[in-house]
């Protein structure tokens, strides 16, 4: 347990008295009933098996912040992490601003913020490893590192920043609440720090001594209805209409005059010019752009030969059975597989992959997982009972082997669609409103069946015409599903772009900034993107109408083929760069995205007292 000092002062301890029944959003502030099992248990921190006598032990508690009294000195960050024995890459609380005005009239408001262990936290629900827990003692929502495996889907989903992944590590951790301190009657380490008065803590909705404001709103502060966070303000100043931030995100805050809120909308800060940035396209999510291209492709592939003659394309009988069906199973497999081993490598800690399976319950995560691993199974079992169809000495099986590749078959067939609906379920995620659309799912069906289509044409095709067999008829077939797939991710890209704008009316600037990121730092790119689309849906239907014939059909198709899997990468790798999430404002330097490409690019990053670390996973 931690050990209170001879010469602790007076304000580093809890002082509740009073409490409120229920907070502002009608949930008990009381967890747990006196009758409760969980009533009188040791957190066991420490080992140690004490139990604090604090009558408020079962109420849920929060974070106080007085914005006026912040005067940026970093203290509660440095107690966090002296008290946590963080790196220096790693901040449990950090300190970021919003400014406005012009000298003399400039303005500064300093926003400190930690976990605010929500009454809804996402990142518990979301977490595939379940590592994380909201205990009955203090309202803490605890997470469990050595649980944790590093998929950082926990860092995606929390509007505030607050879980941190580590990239040596490999593992996620974050504020704890101080709760061994809590244990003994200690404010946690951050408040005992304040040199302004600035932090405070209690139960939630009591307004600490000498202030008289609890607000659940500032200037720079993301959504709270999200996960209605455990934490209340004081911002009695007045303020200008409009605040900046100073970190790379093109993002600012204006007050509504009707509401008094502050709502984000775009900044465009760094100006309206298009570039290229391809070299920005590399992310970590690279392993994922690869994984979900490859799944869909082979998921569509598997659909086209596996029921597309009983679909009345009968082009694609001929597929099954032929010499070319068991190496295209193989092929399949094999990229598959390659697939697999890349999202696996993804994770911080890729020998604890099987962990991705403990929240069946409530994470999309693991229900992808679940449902990819179906998928690939059944269609390991589909091509195994096929191959085995084709030894003479198996004839005599040959029916229950049939009856067994049809069961793996139509097992495929069901899984395969079901996987990619919990792969895009993993990126609604209200903090992220620029995934959070339905032209995810249209990218990710609709590349099933562009992508599907290709990967049959590129395998198929070529065979059929070393042959010398008729492949027209394959080629106008898969071009007509080919086309339908990229038609379905067409329509999405207009709702999307549409969509996104519209949501700078409702305060929600993230969802338009980040499409106005796409169309002027990454604009040149998204055009090219936007243009390929467009082409290989005309040479699509130049190849369906059957007006082109032999070697210049298959030039055709070659070129389509290349330019169909270019803007596929592109707009995948978009996807995952341009995410602006609903988060807090950094500073001029730590956790700003452009401090942290630029200490890159200089090699700052080698100097480990920059804060910035390669990504390593």
């Amino acid at each position: 347990m931690f050990q209170i000092r001879d010469e602790e002062r007076p304000y580093a301890f809890l002082s509740d008295k009073e409490t409120k029944s229920h907070n502002r959003y009608g949930k008990s502030i009381d967890l747990v009933d006196k009758s409760s099992e969980l009533y009188g248990k040791s957190l066991n921190i420490n080992g140690d098996p004490k139990v604090s006598d604090n009558p408020n032990r079962y109420k849920q508690h929060g974070f106080h912040f007085t914005a006026d009294n912040c005067i940026g000195c970093h203290a509660c960050e440095a107690a966090c992490s002296e008290k946590n024995d963080n790196p220096a890459h790693i901040a449990f609380r950090s300190v970021g601003y919003v400014e406005g005005g012009t000298y003399p009239a400039y303005q500064r408001i300093n926003i400190s913020m930690a976990c605010n262990h929500c009454d809804d936290p996402v990142c518990l629900k979301g977490c595939p490893t379940r590592a994380y827990t909201k205990f009955a003692e203090y309202g803490a929502v605890l997470q469990d590192p050595n649980i944790c495996f590093g998929c950082g889907y926990c860092t995606w989903v929390c509007p505030y920043n607050a879980p941190q992944l580590d990239p040596i590590k490999g593992q996620v951790s974050k504020c704890n609440m101080c709760v061994d301190r809590l244990e003994e009657g200690l404010k946690p380490a951050c408040v005992s720090a304040c040199l302004g008065n600035a932090l405070n803590f209690g139960v939630i909705e009591n307004i600490p001594d000498n202030r008289e404001q609890a607000k659940t709103e500032i200037p720079g502060l993301p959504r709270t209805d999200i996960t209605h966070p455990n934490i209340r303000f004081q911002q009695t100043r007045s303020t200008h209409r409009e605040m900046t931030r100073t970190d790379s995100m093109p993002i600012k805050y204006h007050r509504n005059d009707k509401t008094g809120r502050f709502e984000s909308t775009v900044d465009d800060k760094h100006g309206k010019k298009r570039e290229w940035n391809l070299a920005k396209l590399s992310s970590r999510e690279n392993p994922l752009v690869l994984f979900t291209l490859v799944t869909q492709a082979v998921v569509g592939a598997f659909m086209l030969f596996f029921i597309g003659p009983a679909m009345g394309m009968e082009a694609l009988s001929g597929i099954q059975g032929s010499d070319i069906f068991i190496p295209l199973l193989g092929f399949m497999l094999l990229i598959e597989t390659i697939g697999l081993v890349m999202s696996t490598m993804h994770l911080g800690k890729p020998h604890r992959f099987y962990r991705a399976f403990n929240n069946l319950k409530t994470s999309p995560v693991s229900r992808e997982v679940a449902g990819v691993a179906l998928f690939f199974n059944s269609l390991l079992g589909y091509a195994f009972f096929s191959l085995l169809l084709t030894p003479q000495w198996a004839e005599q099986y040959h029916d229950i082997i049939y009856i067994l590749a049809q069961i793996c078959g139509y097992t495929a067939l069901i899984t395969g669609p079901v996987a990619l609906y919990f792969m895009h379920k993993i990126y609604r995620i209200e903090a992220r409103p620029f995934w959070n659309h339905w032209q995810v799912l249209t990218a990710f069906y609709g590349s099933m069946f562009s992508m599907g289509g290709l990967l049959l044409a590129v395998t198929v095709v070529p065979w059929m015409a070393y042959q010398g067999q008729d492949y027209m008829p394959v080629l106008c077939t898969l071009a007509i599903v080919m086309f339908s797939g990229l038609l379905i991710e067409a329509i999405g890209h207009i709702f999307h772009r549409r969509d996104l704008w519209a949501l700078l009316k409702k305060g929600q600037g993230e969802g338009a900034a980040a499409q106005f990121e796409q169309e002027t730092r990454f604009g040149k790119t998204w055009w090219l993107r936007n243009i390929l689309l467009a082409l290989n849906m005309v040479l699509l239907i130049v190849l369906a109408s059957g007006v082109v014939s032999g070697s210049t059909a298959l030039i055709l198709w070659g070129v389509t083929a290349v330019s169909m899997l270019t803007a596929a990468v592109i707009g995948r790798a978009l996807f995952y760069v341009l995410v602006i999430p609903t988060t807090m404002p950094g500073a001029f330097f730590w956790k700003n995205k452009a401090f942290q490409e630029h200490a890159r690019e200089t090699g700052l990053a080698h100097r480990e007292q920059c804060g910035v670390v390669y990504e390593n996973h």
